[in-house]
């Protein structure tokens, strides 16, 4: 199913009316559809949908029960539409607190992952006024590229594969790409992200996408791509390897913030670092116990191979750091730890910076898309003490695993103005009016909107 908005109400279009709970008399309907929203036990609650017949027994009208406000419920809910409206032109008839919202809400719930199934046949095109619909429908494009990535199975998504995305993505914006790949990491000092990734069929590497004026702001975006954890050595049990192809949820959410931003053309120079590797098995790879010397002199000793997204990470986030940018962000499928505390939806977050953090946090509330700061308790700081070098990359108690990783990553950053790391889930367990099961865009919405009101277009 593809959800397109268009610029104008065409004369063939339907209504889509929002009804407010209880309150169909004052919905502006007339007295056939209100009796038969009555009949079918339709009352406007929120989220709740029906079908209205027109004259010639056709449907001719569709109504929405509109979300209440204050209560949780995403004003994004109305993507449930794009699964039921019959295919056609609609057109939005009633009022909407957060009308581009609603509208992305409409477009996002017509995706469908359909690279190994038949292609989606059914068109819907709905206009909704008051709205920038080339905006709505960038951000709808940028959230799709993370989905799409996310849901490709390993074997199509590996280091390479997603080399190429990004190079996809670079040309269309006319951005430059660099790679540093297989043995030229330990030459041009990238040793971590040659460890984790050196015992794989498809070589480890450093995507590096630049954008924009050199003389403008710096902001840097640096993503997990991690495209098969394994867990190394530290063999992860079957169970948890099922969902690993998410691994590189980072890279996918930094590639479709990118998209975001370049096609809005943030006044901004974007740099995007994704080191691509998969944690594989092999005679070469990296042990427990293990010192890896780091981009920025570090030592870190291996405590857990299953701790390998930190490792590529810290490589690429010194590089990012080494040219202070005003704002540096990385983001990960990082911890099992933050599921736990905040579950699949809510992307924690962790910054020195009160600032960045109460920006965030305000777009991600006024935005529906959740978002969480954490703290960066100094006091567990030490459980990432080693006896034989300046860091291990886990702590030995397992507690405050998503702090204590956040932790981690902070050592690598000195020079960045602002700096904030995301520990994203990824993937959506549950089906949602606006996303299907499967893989999913978190916080980039929210970081878009920071980034747009700091910087303009």
């Amino acid at each position: 199913m593809a959800v397109t908005l268009a610029s104008r109400k065409s004369r063939a279009a339907h209504p889509i009316h929002i009804v407010a709970k209880s309150d169909l008399e004052n919905a502006g309907l007339n007295s056939r559809v209100i009796s038969w929203a009555r009949s079918n036990g339709f009352s406007g609650q929120e989220g709740s949908t029906l079908l209205v017949p027109g004259e010639d027994g056709a449907v001719g009208a569709a109504l929405f029960g509109a979300p209440e406000s204050g209560n949780g419920f995403s004003p994004l809910a109305i993507g449930k539409l794009a699964r039921v409206l019959p295919e056609g032109d609609w057109y939005v008839d009633g009022t909407l607190e957060q009308p581009e919202l609603a509208a992305l809400g409409l477009v996002l719930g017509g995706y469908a992952f359909t690279r190994y199934g038949k292609p989606a046949t059914r068109k819907l095109s709905i206009y909704v006024p008051g709205i920038d619909t080339a905006a709505v429908s960038a951000k709808a494009e940028a959230i799709f590229l993370a989905r799409d990535l996310i849901n490709t199975p390993a074997g199509d998504m590996g280091p390479e594969d997603l080399e190429k995305a990004a190079r996809a993505l670079a040309r269309r914006h006319k951005a430059t790409v660099t790679v540093t790949k297989g043995d030229a990491l330990l030459k041009r000092n990238f040793p971590m992200i040659h460890a984790v990734g050196r015992a794989a069929a498809q070589a480890p590497r450093l995507v590096d996408m630049a954008w924009g004026p050199r003389t403008a702001p710096k902001v840097t975006l640096v993503g997990k791509g991690v495209c098969f954890d394994t867990g190394g050595l530290d063999i992860k049990p079957s169970s948890s390897m099922l969902l690993m192809k998410k691994d590189m949820g980072g890279a996918a959410n930094v590639l479709g913030l990118a998209s975001m931003i370049m096609s809005a053309g943030l006044k901004i120079r974007l740099r995007v670092l994704i080191p691509a590797v998969e944690n594989a098995i092999s005679a070469n790879a990296f042990r427990p116990g293990d010192i890896l010397k780091s981009r920025k002199g570090l030592t870190v000793e291996i405590g857990n191979t299953d701790a390998e997204g930190r490792l590529v990470l810290a490589d690429a986030m010194a590089l990012a750091d080494e040219e202070a940018p005003e704002i540096l962000i990385d983001m990960a499928t990082l911890t099992g730890a933050a599921r736990t505390a905040l579950g699949p939806d809510i992307a924690p977050f962790y910054t020195g910076q009160s600032q960045l953090a109460d920006d965030i946090q305000v777009a991600g509330d006024s935005l529906a898309d959740p978002v969480w700061r954490m703290p960066l308790w100094n006091g567990y700081d030490r459980k990432l003490d080693s006896r034989v070098a300046d860091i291990n990359n886990v702590t030995s108690d397992g507690f405050a695993g998503s702090i204590t990783a956040a932790l981690f990553l902070r050592r690598f950053v000195s020079r960045a103005r602002a700096w904030a790391h995301f520990d994203i889930y990824g993937w959506n367990p549950s089906e949602k009016p606006h996303c299907p099961v499967g893989g999913e865009a978190q916080g980039i919405r929210a970081l878009f909107d920071v980034l747009e009101k700091r910087f303009g277009t």
